[in-house]
């Protein structure tokens, strides 16, 4: 008998799941999330709730899941698969954001991080507005941390966006009294040489900076984020450790894409980029730009 099979299987790596929409240009999404879980030591699996025609230049075209078939991927995963972590990213519309609600309820034990996508780097909608009530009702008080970036967190309080880091603080409590446990502020879309995120529960208010990059590749830098967070949380980390390396992660994949083309538009993130070099060098010149979204 062969010796490799002979040999008692091993557990395996822990798992995470995420559901989300494909990103035909592969730079967010289903794509970017299982490339993340991959690069850090995470078995990955999916369900999709919409297909979508997309590359660095925008969004052409969305085609939502049937809402039943979204249960059905759901379903088939968490029988079968020890899930530790969960990620949500782009819902769609009111009933795949309900079909999937009524599947995580099923499981509350397993640690949620959402990631409330509405729209697109390339400002394409992907969420329908009605849909943000739900999030707001249902999915947040089920999530165990949410990551929304600013135009989000507007959007889901229904107010302009915060201007300040006072503004800032303000929103990210009113988000943590919808219901989730923790809530991670982006900054991104803030300006000064820091990108600062907020981190904020009942146990503990943080703020996480790093060197805000110059780089057109930031494309799923957010669905990155989230994806790194739960792979972080797959592996038995506590949130604010899973947080603090998802950003590190994030850093290291904006800093490695510096320079690459693919696409005429907003380009990805090197997701592998350790394999090229432990921590990637960050030229002078590229400082002070983007981050993540």
């Amino acid at each position: 008998m062969n010796d490799i099979l002979a040999q008692p299987h091993r557990s395996g790596p822990p798992v995470a799941l995420t559901i989300a929409g494909s990103d035909s240009g592969g730079g967010a999404g289903i794509q970017a999330d299982l490339k993340t879980f991959a690069a850090c030591g995470v078995f990955g699996c999916s369900a999709l709730t919409a297909l979508t025609a997309q590359n660095s230049l925008g969004v052409q075209s969305v085609h939502p899941v049937p809402p039943a078939f979204v249960t059905e991927q759901l379903n088939s995963v968490l029988s079968d698969f020890s899930v530790r972590a969960i990620k949500t990213g782009m819902l769609a519309n009111v009933a795949v954001l309900e079909a999937v609600v009524d599947v995580l309820n099923d499981w509350p034990d397993i640690p949620l991080v959402v990631d409330p996508v509405m729209v697109a780097t390339s400002g394409d909608r992907l969420l329908e507005p009605e849909a943000e009530r739900v999030i707001r009702d249902r999915l947040l008080p089920r999530a165990n941390l949410i990551t929304p970036n600013l135009p989000e967190a507007a959007a889901l309080l229904g107010e302009p966006r915060a201007e300040d880091q006072a503004g800032l603080w303000r929103q990210a409590e009113q988000l943590l009294a919808m219901g989730p446990e923790a809530v991670l502020l982006k900054g991104g879309h803030s300006e000064g040489p820091e990108a600062m995120d907020l981190l904020l529960s009942a146990e503990l208010s943080e703020v996480l900076s790093r060197p805000r990059l110059k780089t057109a590749n930031s494309h799923g830098s957010g669905c990155t984020l989230s994806a790194a967070i739960a792979a972080g949380l797959a592996r038995g980390l506590s949130l604010a450790t899973a947080v603090a390396e998802a950003k590190d992660f994030v850093q290291g994949a904006l800093a490695g894409s510096i320079g690459w083309q693919l696409g005429a538009g907003a380009g990805p993130l090197d997701h592998f980029y350790r394999q090229h070099w432990p921590e990637p060098p960050i030229p002078s010149s590229s400082l002070l730009s983007s981050a993540t979204e």
